[in-house]
């Protein structure tokens, strides 16, 4: 009787023991799957958090790239701008430089430079001439070495310190020029501003202005300048 109640006891232990148990292995394994479960939806919103930032980046590349274009473009425009003022500011200065180039012409502005200086003079006294005025300076040998030296670039000229202008005059009154009104003795000094080695070069050539005065009895020397100063005229 005692056996059989120990026994009773020990088997009521035993079922609790394995209740318990099972109890406690359905809760981890509920546990675990709720635990699972929960890992998979949190991969989900990962993912599908990851899945829209990569769309926004994707977008916003879109962007950037149409952004970039319209750079592009605006910059370009930019640039065919640029160069159109750089060709009206080049226009521009060429005309500043033809108008001081006029001016300079025409006597209105003080100009100073590098020049020639071209002496002419009578020549010597010849007794046996009957002609005096075939060894005297005239006009015409005047307006000879004027034209050489513009055509050979100068910018300016003076006659005896006397500004030439673009409408400029010489007359041969015996033996004196009149320069725009004004008479001026032999010798007659012609003051040029330019380049000195081009301007005498042009003159020295053979067989031009300074043999040709030569042979008319003209006494011709000429000079380098390293420094020439015209005042503007006045009342032009």
């Amino acid at each position: 009787m005692k056996l059989n109640k120990k026994m009773n006891s020990n088997r009521v232990v035993l079922s609790i023991v394995f209740l318990v148990l099972g109890f406690m292995v359905a809760f981890s394994f509920r546990v675990t799957q709720d635990d699972g479960d929960n890992g998979k939806r949190l991969t989900d919103r990962q993912w599908k958090q990851h899945l829209s930032l990569r769309n926004q980046l994707i977008e916003e590349e879109e962007k950037n790239r149409e952004l970039q274009k319209e750079l592009n473009a605006k910059q370009e425009k930019v640039r065919e701008i640029e160069t159109s003022l750089s060709k009206e500011a080049q226009v521009f200065f060429n005309m500043a430089e033809d108008a001081e180039k006029y001016r300079m012409f025409l006597g209105k502005v003080k100009v100073q430079g590098k020049g020639v200086k071209v002496t002419l003079a009578d020549g010597e006294y010849d007794p046996d001439e009957e002609n005096i005025n075939n060894y005297l300076v005239h006009e015409h040998h005047v307006f000879k070495v004027i034209n050489e030296l513009y055509i050979s670039g100068a910018a300016a000229i003076s006659v005896n310190g006397q500004r030439i202008a673009h409408n400029s005059y010489i007359l041969c009154t015996g033996p004196v020029i009149t320069v725009d009104g004004y008479q001026h003795p032999a010798p007659f000094e012609i003051t040029a501003i330019g380049d000195p080695d081009v301007l005498s070069s042009a003159l020295n050539i053979t067989g031009g202005v300074k043999d040709q005065l030569v042979n008319d009895q003209i006494v011709f020397s000429m000079e380098k300048m390293t420094d020439i100063t015209m005042e503007p005229i006045l009342g032009k």
